[in-house]
């Protein structure tokens, strides 16, 4: 009776030990997969919102320039470049959150392709028992 530990019941509950085990490493990466796509979505938001307030500071820029063109001096010349500048430097910033976030997401690329690679062992390794 020594081997019957070893037996059927041994062989089953180490197979469900090794499924347990699978199942504990693809949540495992789940999870880092899920904490790399919050990482992108946080940096591509705060890429937008950086472009938003410098676009929203060009607007008001273009405003003070229009309502200074009716004075004369070298005002014009300093808003106008003021403007220009944060108009410029939030259309970079706008086409960098785009960049970003066009970026196609790959969650749950490495879980599907380890999954993918489990299945094919496991068929591959199941014995042929017909006669």
């Amino acid at each position: 009776m020594a081997g019957a530990g070893s037996g059927l019941f041994g062989q089953l509950q180490h197979s469900l030990g090794s499924a347990l085990e699978l199942a504990q490493v693809r949540l495992a990466l789940l999870g880092t997969e899920l904490g790399l796509e919050k990482q992108r979505l946080a940096a591509g938001l705060l890429w937008g919102a950086a472009a938003f307030i410098s676009l929203t500071v060009a607007l008001v820029l273009l405003c003070g320039f229009v309502i200074l063109l009716l004075w004369d001096g070298y005002r014009l010349a300093a808003v106008g470049v003021l403007a220009l500048l944060f108009g410029g430097a939030g259309g970079l910033l706008l086409r960098a959150a785009q960049r970003r976030l066009g970026v196609g997401s790959k969650l749950f690329e490495a879980s599907l392709a380890e999954l993918a690679r489990d299945r094919a062992s496991v068929t591959s390794s199941v014995p042929n028992d017909s006669p």
